[in-house]
């Protein structure tokens, strides 16, 4: 059974074809086509490989067997028949959605990953670390936590009653 069909392999080929006999034999037409098959397949009476011969006389094996069993034969059958089916009316296929923009799922909301969760954490106690040692280091050199510029200080600062009068000419 060198690729019998088509130069299919044994392990794509259907029971069947496998046996060479019909989906309508009976019980004695298996039997025969097996032991006719057992052979020329089996290990110990070919020229093949052993391990090829071992692999194609095993899956005769499994394909008789199946077929032998009248009620597993019937389950194989209605398979074939659902394959069958599906192959000459597929199952109808729904057009991909066209994108409206060029952004092709870009800017999607997803969860976040175990990995984006981690750096989060990490820039959050970046931050607070920061934080804390900024005013502990502030704290320590007696510095206040809350400093005014100097250009905000009174001292400097014109009053509203002096900007006033600097407004106005020396005459008045």
């Amino acid at each position: 059974m060198n690729d019998r069909v088509f130069g299919v392999p044994q392990s794509k080929l259907s029971h069947y074809e496998r046996l060479e006999v019909s989906p309508q034999a009976d019980s004695e037409t298996l039997r025969q086509a097996f032991r006719r098959l057992s052979k020329t397949l089996h290990p110990d009476t070919t020229s093949r490989p052993a391990v090829e011969a071992a692999r194609d006389f095993q899956l005769l094996r499994e394909s008789y067997d199946l077929l032998a069993d009248p009620e597993r034969r019937r389950r194989y059958d209605a398979q074939l028949q659902q394959q069958k089916q599906l192959r000459l009316n597929p199952p109808p296929v729904s057009p991909p959605m066209p994108s409206s923009n060029s952004w092709n799922g870009i800017g999607e909301r997803r969860p976040l990953s175990g990995g984006e969760w981690f750096a989060l954490l990490l820039l959050g106690l970046a931050l607070l670390l920061s934080l804390v040692l900024g005013l502990g280091v502030a704290g320590v050199q007696g510095r206040a936590w809350q400093v005014s510029p100097d250009w905000l200080s009174n001292a400097t600062a014109p009053t509203a009653d002096n900007a006033a009068q600097s407004a106005l000419p020396e005459g008045s």
